[in-house]
């Protein structure tokens, strides 16, 4: 087998550590590259070679835990366990019912409304070997695997309090017993978790979100009449329609009718687009008004959705830097808190000299810590921010690439395609050769720029089009990119087609400043020379219009304090004028794709670099800056190289990667914080009395439920305003 990358659902994890005992047992695996477990969002993403999933499943379920492929149709389905059941938080609050109407009781000073001692004990019972029997389960398979979990604390909490009562019960006075105390430990942590789960699932979960764009069925074109059938028994070429209101199902081209359809979901614009014969329509859009037949040609992870539900994915299966910190803390964790509740256990025996004291104050510490906490901190932030990017159409490629988005203070753009629309068009064309006409120039020029990328060759060529001009066979034709395009035209020579220094052209400044004295224009425009047998026949000017968003996300970064600096390959005058225009001090023109990654290597001297780019002679560049964006539209290598994928046409989606990544690594640091201070506070509390076990318990479910809160702010993130 060959190496693959493959998702994997997995259950059974309570917290951090059991992720990270899932990553040591996979990555000593022979064949496993590399194996990332991510527990918020309850999945690995696994690297192997040789190695099937059926393999990988059952090295997962010997850890003790259960795993499945995530298959194509990235639906996520649960597994199964006893938390993520509402029946059992139902069942434990009746069981518990008896021990809430004593305890109130005993708030007012009255024992007599707690039931008999053996009624506490059948009920107790039921509560921690039925109910709680999964904690004991976990706890094993955790210890077994070499590493204690959440379940651990747990487990061992509760036996000492359910086995204390019952010694004092059967042996002792038979009073002072604390069997309410097991019975609400389990509900609080239960109930904890179910809550948990269920944030994550509806409310983190962008995968789910985004398979709901999708409908579950759809009409089908079947001889001349319509029938409905589940999106699952679609296939290429099933005409579908599509009416007001509707969801499309798949990627398609429209065959017949006219509707108006919103792409927010793929790039984060909500205007509306009219959709007529012959074009493209996305999955997941939905038709605001009109109706038509679209034919399907892509379907599932083929599609524009299926792509951006990979990529998150993807995102969701990686790790951010930030949270190694947390992760190492949770591989030490457990056994440190038993370590702790022993010596907080002897410290009060010998300080208070009373042992059920002593006892619950140990237990108390097993049951307040919380690695949960630290475990959710990171994933759960990195989740919703993911899930925020992409509802504002940016497309981050991990955890790693969001976090160093959030710490940029400069952003770098090329001036082409990013800054301008990338759509320059030929305002002049000068002469030399006056034997020569225009159009001829501009048939020989377009010939040639048909073998580049660049968009001023493909505004070139398309000039040529419109004007039906009928392009020549070019051989041996060599595109050097950043320089030009040379090739050989038979019957007209060697053409070179590029920048001044390609086309070796000399004495044509004069000319030039004569031009710019009479159409100024000349000056700010792009200048593409045409040369023949190493002599100079014309020069085009070509002209770009900025994006409409460039000033106010100039304005934007400025105040956020991100410096903004350009980087073009265009030369030093044309340069100029987009950053006068835009107000930009850090100016660089003339630049070869080398210059470009010189010029950021230098710029990370003093600042986090972030490159923008949508073109080839970017990727240098962006491979050498702190972190990378990619313009939609841009070429497949300047998209492979960037640590985001803007996908929308305007910069203002570069600004949303950074403000959505800043708030996302400020919500995780907040996160954190507030995961390491709980526990701190909460043991110190434990330790001296302040928190009983009950309380503890409920402190502990509290402290998941306050992250994944937190990190739930970041869903209202609306950036909008341009």
């Amino acid at each position: 087998m060959a190496t693959h990358e493959q998702s994997f659902k997995i259950d059974g994890m309570s917290c951090a550590a059991c992720a990270t005992r899932i990553e040591k047992v996979l990555n000593k695996k022979a064949g496993v590259t590399q194996a990332l477990v991510n527990f918020a969002s309850e999945t690995a993403s696994i690297q192997a070679d040789g190695v099937s999933d059926e393999q990988i499943c059952e090295w997962i379920k010997k850890a003790g835990y259960q795993a499945k492929p995530i298959n194509d149709n990235h639906t996520d389905e649960t597994l199964g366990t006893a938390t993520k059941a509402p029946w059992e938080i139902l069942a434990l609050a009746v069981l518990s019912l008896p021990f809430w109407v004593g305890m109130l009781g005993m708030m007012v000073g009255s024992h007599a409304l707690m039931p008999p001692i053996w009624v506490q004990f059948i009920l107790a019972t039921i509560v921690q070997f039925g109910f709680g029997w999964r904690f004991y389960k976990g706890a094993y398979d955790s210890l077994k695997g070499g590493l204690a979990n959440m379940d651990v604390l747990v487990a061992l909490g509760t036996s000492v309090i359910w086995l204390y009562s019952l010694y004092v019960w059967q042996w002792a006075d038979g009073h002072h017993v604390y069997f309410e105390a097991s019975v609400m430990v389990i509900l609080f942590i239960s109930l904890g978790k179910f809550l948990e789960m269920r944030t994550k699932k509806q409310s983190l979960d962008s995968m789910a979100l985004l398979m709901e764009l999708l409908p579950s069925t759809v009409s089908v074109k079947v001889g001349d009449s319509w029938k409905e059938r589940s999106i699952d028994t679609l296939n290429i070429g099933d005409v579908l329609l599509g009416r007001m209101g509707d969801k499309i199902a798949v990627d398609g081209t429209i065959t017949k009718g006219v509707g108006i359809t919103n792409e927010a979901h793929l790039t984060g614009e909500s205007r509306a687009i009219t959709k007529q014969q012959g074009d493209t329509v996305l999955a997941g859009s939905v038709i605001m008004d009109g109706s038509f037949e679209y034919q399907a040609t892509a379907m599932g992870r083929d599609t524009a959705l299926g792509d951006v539900m990979s990529a998150l994915q993807a995102a969701y299966g990686s790790k951010a830097n930030i949270a190694r910190l947390a992760d190492k803390v949770a591989g030490v964790f457990v056994p440190a808190v038993v370590v702790i509740a022993l010596l907080v256990f002897v410290a009060n025996y010998l300080w208070l000299s009373q042992f059920d004291a002593a006892l619950m104050r140990a237990v108390a510490v097993l049951v307040v810590a919380c690695p949960c906490a630290l475990g959710l901190a990171t994933p759960v932030a990195i989740m919703a921010g993911m899930g925020v990017a992409t509802s504002h159409g940016v497309q981050f490629k991990d955890a790693p690439s969001l976090e160093l988005a959030g710490s940029i203070d400069m952003m770098a753009f090329d001036k082409t395609g990013t800054l301008t629309l990338g759509k320059p068009s030929i305002r002049s064309i000068h002469l030399f050769d006056k034997s020569k006409t225009g159009d001829e120039v501009l048939g020989i020029a377009a010939s040639l720029e048909q073998h580049a990328n660049h968009p001023l060759a493909t505004s070139i060529v398309q000039a040529a089009k419109d004007k039906a001009i009928e392009l020549y066979t070019v051989t041996h034709a060599n595109n050097l990119v950043g320089q030009g395009v040379v090739g050989e035209i038979m019957g007209v020579g060697v053409v070179k087609v590029g920048s001044p220094k390609f086309v070796n052209a000399k004495d044509f400044e004069q000319v030039l400043e004569g031009l710019i004295t009479q159409e100024n224009f000349w000056d700010s425009a792009s200048i593409v020379m045409v040369a023949i047998n190493d002599t100079l026949i014309a020069m085009i000017a070509m002209t770009d219009e900025l994006d409409q968003h460039a000033k106010a996300v100039i304005k934007k970064l400025e105040a956020e304090q991100v410096s903004v600096a350009i980087l073009s390959g265009d030369k030093q005058s044309v340069a100029d004028d987009v950053a006068g225009e835009l107000g930009i001090m850090h100016v660089f023109g003339g630049l070869s794709p080398t210059d470009k990654a010189k010029k950021v290597a230098s710029l990370k001297q003093q600042y986090r670099v972030a490159m923008i780019g949508d073109g080839v002679n970017d990727t240098p560049a962006m491979k050498m800056a702190s972190v990378s964006f990619a313009m939609g539209e841009g070429t497949d290598v300047a998209k492979h190289s960037a640590n985001a994928i803007l996908a929308g046409k305007s910069i203002a989606h570069a600004y949303y990667a950074y403000k959505i990544a800043k708030l996302t690594l400020k919500n995780i640091k907040q996160n954190l914080f507030f995961a390491f201070i709980y526990n701190i506070v909460g043991i110190g509390f434990a330790a001296v009395g302040v928190l009983t076990p009950i309380y503890a318990a409920a402190m502990m479910a509290l402290s998941s439920i306050s992250v994944l809160a937190n990190a739930l702010r970041l869903k209202r993130i609306k950036l909008n305003d341009f």
